[in-house]
């Protein structure tokens, strides 16, 4: 399947945000301190990922799904990480 040319402002929009993720998550491990960190935003970014891979999935699929789920995976990790180091 070909990356549709509509969809690579989906795809960049992703992979900019993608590239935050780790940066986020390896701060947090390395500090082991969550304050700062707003459980909301994560949250809504979560729901939002989420969304985004139910619509790739019921109505055009095609590769920028992968982008959504590794984007979620990296949230994920933030927010367990955040739960983790929260009493810090």
């Amino acid at each position: 399947m070909i990356l549709d040319p509509r969809t690579i402002f989906e795809a960049t929009m992703l992979i900019c945000f993608g590239i935050a993720w780790p940066f986020s998550i390896w701060r947090l491990w390395k500090t082991k301190v969550s304050k700062g960190k707003s459980m909301y935003f994560l949250g809504i970014v979560l729901i939002g990922y989420i969304a985004g891979i139910i619509h790739k999935l019921l109505n055009c699929h095609d590769y920028v799904i992968y982008l959504y789920m590794v984007n979620t995976v990296l949230v994920s990790v933030d927010i367990a990480l955040t739960l983790k180091y929260r009493k810090n």
